[in-house]
């Protein structure tokens, strides 16, 4: 559930959603890992085209093994309009709601997204973790924000994504050898080296993490599914 110090309502203007983010973003712990990691989430979402409704899944797996433990899906209409940077305004609720559904609880979340990565260290890996209170990573498949270098070719290879400071927001992470990278930056209560590391064990022979991947296809599914009911 949310804690008590960042809860908040999710109706916002734009530029009131930025004053937010530059709020909260002084509470986000980008350092450490999680104190046990039995349980590990994947979070993805997906959208109707034609209409505001959006597909959350949320998929718990153990780890290291990676075997599926639980999942919640759940869909609803989505408010806030889509804007760069502002992501976690539009698909807050639906990840709040999905997780709250979970009867075993992560001990750490992945997202499909940036953490710390962003324009105002508040992607929607940090602004949900420090939410739910949840140790939290983003792993995305694109750059949002930061400068960096290539990294050499296999597996494991990386280089530091920094800000415009050079301070450092993130990692990018070659998970699968002359494959593109992914953007890995800590969420909240995770360092960056330790989010890197977590994710890099959970690639297996893919691109992005397993829990984010499977979500990805769980959520896919689950739309065609609620979709197909509703031309009925």
């Amino acid at each position: 559930m949310t804690t008590d110090e960042t809860a908040h309502s999710w109706s916002f203007t734009p530029s009131e959603a930025i004053a937010l983010q530059k709020r909260l973003a002084a509470g986000v712990v980008a350092a450490g890992r999680p104190p046990r990691l039995g349980l590990v989430a994947g979070i993805d979402l997906a959208f109707d085209k034609k209409s505001s409704l959006g597909f959350c899944a949320a998929l718990v797996f153990s780890y290291p093994s990676l075997e599926p433990v639980e999942e919640a899906v759940v869909s609803g209409e989505m408010d806030f309009p889509y804007i760069p940077g502002l992501l976690s305004f539009r698909e807050g609720p639906l990840i709040i709601r999905a997780y709250n559904m979970l009867v075993k609880k992560p001990d750490c979340i992945i997202f499909d997204g940036q953490g710390i990565a962003h324009p105002r260290r508040l992607g929607i890996a940090s602004h949900l973790g420090l939410i739910l209170g949840v140790p939290s990573i983003g792993c995305a498949k694109s750059k949002l924000y930061g400068a960096y270098e290539e990294p050499g070719v296999e597996r494991g290879e990386r280089t530091y994504l920094r800000g415009l400071g050079g301070d450092v927001l993130g990692i990018v992470l070659r998970t699968r050898r002359c494959v593109k990278p992914v953007f890995v930056s800590p969420g909240h209560l995770v360092g960056v080296d330790e989010a890197a590391e977590i994710v890099l064990s959970c690639a297996g022979k893919y691109r992005v993490p397993v829990p984010t991947r499977l979500a990805d296809i769980r959520v896919g599914t689950y739309k065609k599914e609620v979709m197909g009911r509703c031309r009925l």
